[in-house]
């Protein structure tokens, strides 16, 4: 008897109330489209978070609560072993979603006026929480070399030069999929300690990586590192839970942890979701087969997409990542002005990926593409796209 993949069922999410599926009309103008577009999955949750979740829904009472020390060993255990970076507990906050965790260190790591770095592309939420703070965002664009994203460090090290004390690191990169090697966030951090700079790390996609590709934890390199590295992740990504809003931050950094909490007391988000501890003490310790199956499956998603965009439509470049579930696709062979390419996308490929513009000016004519889904979704996304690409080639 055969058995079928889990990640190969099919879920109708629509009418869900499914931010990926059911809001997708605000953005793109209509809901008749294959949803490949913001990064949650269309994949079940390990079946041991189901059943602590479940069991939890049926205490029947949702009242306050708080975290356990079961809890802070389990974030501790699977960094442990999944990464090799020892953490103390002590070190480890929390908060509803890493965007709050990088806007309230913005906040308490800057003042008005001053220079954040970010690297280009990326994750758009990371201009809001620089401008929307009163900050201004300092450019260190990433280079295409060997057909993948790489630092621009001499550039960088301009922007330190000239003032710039606080940046942004997205490891692994979103949406490049680069997982830095430690060669490269070494050298990074040679930097960030030349010239005084503190270092917010947003990590949550490091559990996405593919073989022969290691996450590093940034704050894991040096004592000096640590002290200077607020790292911002959740176990969301990783499981698909996006929804039970919980996240954490780690920084041996006794005085701003300190700060850090005072701060989301004061406004008021210092108590975690009922659902949180139950969904992540059973990923982390539970839920490890699960992700490794997850992987195996992207990672052929990944491969599929890349063998059937060559194929079929090799004027579209795709960058091959090494890890996330995303896939950043150079449109620009496909002769479309930039500022057309949502429509061309809506009204003639009839899919939902995410513009590349709004990952900044340089991923204008690029499109991320979501490939945490079954394939049989992926499949047919991809041949309606690349029907649609010959038809605007000719």
């Amino acid at each position: 008897m055969t058995m079928t993949n889990p990640f190969d069922q099919l879920f109708n999410r629509k009418n869900t109330r499914s931010y990926k599926w059911d809001d997708m009309k605000k953005l793109f103008g209509s809901s008749e489209l294959l949803a490949l577009w913001v990064a949650d999955m269309d994949f079940g949750c390990p079946p041991a978070v189901r059943k602590a979740v479940t069991e939890r829904a049926e205490m029947g009472i949702y009242g306050y609560t708080f975290f356990s020390d079961e809890y802070y060993g389990a974030i501790t255990s699977w960094y442990s072993r999944r990464h090799g970076w020892s953490i103390d507990p002590k070190w480890i906050g929390n908060s509803p979603t890493v965007v709050t965790s990088i806007s309230i260190a913005v906040e308490l790591l800057s003042s008005p006026g001053d220079s954040v770095v970010i690297q280009t592309p990326v994750y758009p939420p990371f201009y809001e929480v620089i401008e929307d703070n009163g900050r201004i965002v300092a450019k260190n664009p990433l280079v295409i070399r060997n057909e993948r994203f790489e630092m621009d460090l001499p550039h960088l090290e301009t922007l330190f030069q000239n003032g710039a004390k606080l940046m942004i690191l997205c490891s692994p990169h979103n949406p490049g999929g680069r997982v830095w090697t430690e060669e490269e966030l070494r050298a990074l951090g040679a930097l960030c300690l030349q010239y005084g700079v503190t270092v917010i790390a947003d990590e949550i996609h490091c559990d996405l990586t593919f073989p022969g590709h290691k996450h590093t934890p940034f704050a894991s390199l040096s004592a000096e590192l640590s002290d200077r590295t607020i790292t911002c992740t959740a176990a969301t990504k990783t499981f698909n839970l996006p929804g039970i809003q919980t996240s954490y931050f780690i920084t041996a950094n006794k005085e701003l942890k300190q700060r850090f909490d005072k701060r989301l007391q004061v406004l008021g988000l210092n108590y975690p979701h009922h659902f949180a501890e139950a969904a992540i003490v059973a990923a982390y310790t539970e839920g490890e087969e699960w992700l490794d199956g997850l992987l195996d499956y992207v990672k052929g998603n990944l491969d599929f997409a890349v063998d059937y965009l060559s194929e079929h439509l090799p004027e579209v470049k795709p960058l091959r990542p090494e890890g996330t579930y995303l896939l950043w696709v150079d449109c620009r062979g496909l002769g479309i002005e930039s500022g057309k390419l949502k429509k061309w996308m809506v009204e003639e490929a009839k899919v939902a990926f995410s513009l590349g513009s709004a990952f900044g000016t340089e991923g204008a004519g690029w499109l991320r593409m979501n490939l945490a889904a079954p394939r049989a979704i992926v499949e047919q996304a991809l041949k309606q796209f690349c029907e649609a690409g010959r038809l605007a080639l000719k």
